[in-house]
């Protein structure tokens, strides 16, 4: 058996859109291999059809060398697949050992009652293996995305896995969590476990892969091995021209007045004494590994979790943020990092989300929206943002996980921001989409927009940061000037907690 499987000729359509046309891909046993292209480009769609979450139209599927046809995901599961979707798939409301044994109970033997003991002692073990701590009585839903994707890959490490397919693993990782998850597709792979990776960080694509196989609008564009090829080559492939503007370092020497400033914000379960200002025009990154407190910080700010003590001042004058309402008022926008839970309502169009945060501006008599004004709103934001949508009525669900986050940016846009916090503003984008992200982001600080911006790629930190504040469990490390900056020195400071605090 040359193939663990194979998939040939497979099309798959949506309505008013054909998603796959005539795609082949074949992996072989202990083989990683890389899956990509832009957003929409047919990537998760062709791995459900193999999971058995869509039926495709034509073509054939083999599994270990016999036809199949899986009809549900426990089909595909029963036979050794197991899909890491890209979007979280868990219970919030439960805690990570009912999430991680959802549907995967195990029992005391000859009883319906639960083998709890064994089922907390294989999370204890598979957590250690991944190299993460986890509280295993707080509810999911309290867990930073980074853990929850940690989570999502623990539930598929406890199946009789074959081929196991992860869709933007390491989309909220940092390096030490990426470094880590490596080291377990390695050790699967000399398993002889089959593994398909979809990512949009190509370095690590460039670092973990045997073979890269590219799809370009639903077909196939080609395939790079990534030991002799170059980046170049492959994000040709993926866009069908070259593209040379990613990740290339800002240069602003003409950063305004201090327009805010935090001083000693506390909260649980980690925030502990933050301190920091941002001038007017400047991008102050932020960098730490998961559970440093990042988020929460941000959340706290805008008053969506509640702090202990701490101040906030804009243009020197002290202002009180209990709610997202106040913090929008006072000139604050947050762009969280799970943008399907906290920043969309997917059923609704894409004109009614972009456009939900500003109804007090495009009022009529004070009483009524005027459609005319959220119209044109929404399509100023489209194509400035370059937002492919069939029109401006379309359903946020429907649209690709690139364009979702456009979406997203432009609903905060709107409200004419004077501080924007993007919470990994750049998480499951696209190649393409990601450097007409950073652009903008660019753009909006020479326009006087003060950015704080939160990422786990280093990289991008680099590129767009002034300064980068560095946190360790909680606090601040390190406040590092920008253009002195590099990956060992924010490495350094995010991982030694007793690293002296240094200020830029």
């Amino acid at each position: 058996m040359e193939y663990l499987f194979e998939m040939r000729g497979i099309n798959k359509s949506f309505p008013g859109v054909r998603a796959l046309n005539n795609v082949d891909l074949a992996v072989k046993p202990g083989e990683v291999v890389g899956l990509l292209g832009e957003n929409g480009a047919g990537k998760s769609t062709l791995m459900k059809v193999l999971a058995g979450v869509y039926k495709h139209e034509a073509g054939t599927v083999e599994w270990q060398g016999s036809p199949v046809k899986f009809h549900t995901i426990q089909d595909a599961n029963k036979a050794g697949i197991s899909l890491i979707f890209q979007e979280l798939n868990n219970c919030p409301n439960l805690n990570p050992l009912d999430n991680l044994f959802l549907g995967r109970e195990r029992f005391l033997k000859g009883s319906p009652f639960l083998n709890y003991p064994a089922q907390r002692a294989k999370a204890l073990e598979l957590f250690e293996y991944l190299g993460i701590q986890v509280d295993l009585d707080q509810s999911i839903g309290m867990m930073s995305t980074a853990i929850q994707q940690m989570i999502e890959i623990a539930k598929a490490l406890l199946t009789d896995v074959k081929l196991l397919i992860m869709d933007e693993p390491t989309s909220s990782l940092s390096n030490k969590e990426t470094a880590m998850l490596f080291k377990v597709i390695r050790e699967l792979k000399a398993k002889g476990i089959s593994i398909i990776f979809i990512s949009h960080k190509l370095n690590e694509v460039f670092e973990i892969t045997d073979r890269v196989v590219v799809l370009r609008d639903g077909e196939n564009a080609g395939e790079i091995d990534p030991k002799v090829d170059s980046m170049d080559r492959l994000i040709s492939l993926m866009v069908g021209r070259e593209l040379s503007t990613l990740f290339t370092r800002r240069q602003n020497d003409n950063l305004g007045e201090e327009v805010f400033r935090v001083e000693g914000i506390s909260g649980p379960p980690m925030v502990k004494e933050v301190s920091f200002n941002l001038k007017k025009g400047e991008i102050l990154g932020v960098a730490g590994l998961i559970g440093a407190g990042r988020t929460e910080m941000a959340r706290m700010i805008i008053g969506a979790d509640p702090k202990v003590r701490g101040k906030v001042f804009i243009d020197g004058q002290q202002v009180k943020i209990k709610s997202p309402a106040d913090a929008v008022k006072a000139g604050i926008a947050y762009l969280p990092e799970d943008r399907k839970h906290q920043a969309l309502i997917l059923p609704m169009s894409v004109r009614e989300n972009l456009t939900m945060a500003i109804h007090g501006l495009v009022m009529r008599l004070g009483m009524f929206i005027s459609a005319g004004k959220e119209n044109a709103v929404t399509d100023s934001y489209i194509a400035t943002l370059g937002i492919k949508v069939s029109d401006r009525e379309q359903i946020v669900n429907n649209l690709s996980g690139g364009n979702q986050q456009k979406v997203v940016i432009a609903k905060w846009l709107a409200t004419k921001p004077r501080i924007l916090i993007l919470d990994e503003p750049t998480r499951g984008i696209d190649v393409a989409a990601k450097a007409e992200v950073h652009r903008m982001i660019s753009g909006l600080a020479d326009q006087g927009v003060s950015i704080i911006l939160i990422s786990s790629e280093l990289p991008e930190v680099l590129a767009l940061s002034d300064r980068i504040l560095v946190m360790h469990e909680g606090r601040v490390k390190a406040i590092l000037n920008g253009a002195d900056a590099s990956q060992e020195t924010i490495m350094s400071a995010a991982l030694v907690a007793e690293a002296e605090e240094v200020v830029a």
